[in-house]
């Protein structure tokens, strides 16, 4: 079922209970008011009875015969209507209008002398009165009286007629009326889906044109929007990534290439197959690294959800990373200083909730770094580890070459070489690889350089609440 038909139906639904409830409350309140109103015109006509009949004893027989004949007239006016007036004995002493056949209940009478007053309803309309009358010299009569109210029967059945016929004019106005507006409530909803199926892969740049109001679709539109933002940035990294990652993987395959070819051309010396053999290690030995450097960006590119975390101690983490730097760099220099914790840190100071390995590629890409670009630098590299009370701090300082604001500001594309560094062995992807560990552990990174002056790398994380 579409929506546009469910929407026409609820709403068809909901008006018809409205409509009915109305109807039925109209109904029940006419009839009650109805019945009310015949009800105290019985009992006005009871009392009429009572005075005219006591009048009517106490006078001769001719004006007796003139009540008579008021009375008559007066019995007309209410259909099949009759009157009837009991003693202190409960004998029928007057009866005047219809003559029925069917005597007054017995219980009837003497709930009328017991509570003065009494009502009684029966079907097809129908209904009788009762009313004790006290007169101080003849005593106490019932006086009972009864009448078919035809015309409330008439009109209630007029009205349900007009009632049920409204209904159904209702209800098939308000399901023409729903379908018809429930249509143009979703017409922009379908110009959304019409545009969803028009974007494909080659044009991410196209956006929804329903984004610019304030009802549900425009912020619908407006996410899937940010989500075609997304997606278009990612596609463009994507393809900048394998652009990039065949261009450095194509380097040291030629130059493998090249030198296999060469040195099958002819014959060669043992040295010289022993050289040969040694630059092609050399260069296998730079696809690993590249290909090691690929796979983590990928590994730190997921989503955070799939990437196991513990706490992790980033003091250990970081004379971890500062003993395999020294057995890769041998003369370079590495002084570090951990600073106090803060208050309320004591325990664990520089406790950190992340991926061990990934933090660890991150520490020991920025440390490798400042050891690559300050190595004719006579001053040493430092290592400072501060833990404040919201987050830990790793600042890397080097005094080597550093590099301009224009080439700072492109540390973190993947592959991009200084132009001060380009005959530093590297292929571009330490500082992109941090920032993306970073990211994945809520963290930043923060490259401060000077050219001539060295460079400054700032790694933070939040720190693990103990």
């Amino acid at each position: 079922m579409t929506i546009r038909t469910r929407l026409a139906l609820q709403f068809a639904a909901i008006l018809a209970f409205t409509l009915m409830l109305f109807s039925l409350v109209i109904y029940f309140v006419t009839a009650h008011s109805r019945r009310e109103s015949f009800t105290d015109n019985l009992f006005a006509r009871a009392r009429i009875v009572a005075h005219v009949y006591l009048d009517g004893t106490n006078r001769d027989e001719a004006s007796r015969a003139s009540y008579r004949r008021y009375l008559a007239q007066f019995y007309r006016t209410l259909p099949e209507e009759e009157a009837r007036v009991y003693d202190a004995h409960n004998k029928l002493v007057f009866w005047e209008g219809q003559k029925s056949q069917q005597p007054v209940p017995s219980l009837l009478l003497r709930q009328v002398r017991a509570s003065g007053r009494e009502v009684q309803l029966s079907d097809d309309f129908r209904q009788s009165v009762g009313l004790l009358y006290r007169d101080a010299r003849r005593g106490d009569f019932v006086v009972v009286a009864s009448s078919v109210d035809i015309d409330s029967r008439e009109k209630l059945r007029n009205l349900r007629v007009i009632l049920l016929s409204g209904l159904l004019i209702s209800f098939i106005i308000v399901g023409i009326g729903g379908w018809f507006f429930a249509g143009l409530a979703l017409r922009p909803m379908q110009r959304v889906v019409r545009e969803v199926d028009s974007i494909t892969a080659s044009d991410l740049h196209r956006r929804l044109s329903q984004a610019d109001g304030q009802d549900e679709v425009s912020l619908l539109a407006q996410r899937f929007n940010s989500l075609l933002n997304r997606l278009e940035t990612a596609f463009a990294g994507q393809r900048t990534f394998v652009r990039d990652a065949s261009h450095e993987l194509r380097t040291p395959l030629t130059a493998l290439m090249g030198e296999l070819e060469v040195a099958l051309l002819q014959e060669r010396s043992p040295a010289e197959y022993r050289r040969v053999l040694q630059s092609t290690l050399d260069a296998a030995r730079m696809l690993t690294a590249l290909t090691n450097g690929l796979l983590q960006i990928a590994r730190a590119s997921d989503d955070p959800s799939q990437v196991p975390l513990k706490p992790v101690r980033f003091d250990e983490l970081l004379l971890q990373a500062h003993e395999e730097v020294q057995r890769r760099h041998p003369t370079c220099r590495i002084d570090l200083e951990f600073g106090d914790p803060a208050p309320g840190r004591e325990s664990a100071p520089y406790t950190v909730l992340g991926n061990e390995a990934l933090l660890l590629s991150a520490v020991l890409n920025v440390m490798e770094n400042a050891c690559k670009f300050s190595k004719d630098s006579q001053q040493p590299v430092t290592a400072v580890l501060t833990s404040l009370r919201d987050y830990v701090r790793l600042e890397v300082s080097d005094h080597g070459m550093g590099m301009s604001e224009d080439d700072r500001q492109q540390v973190f594309v993947p592959f991009f070489r200084a132009e001060t560094v380009r005959d530093v062995p590297g292929h571009g992807i330490g500082l992109p690889l941090t920032a993306k560990i970073m990211s994945l552990h809520s963290g930043a990174i923060q490259v401060e350089s000077q050219l001539g002056a060295g460079t400054k790398v700032s790694l933070r994380m939040p720190a693990l609440r103990v």
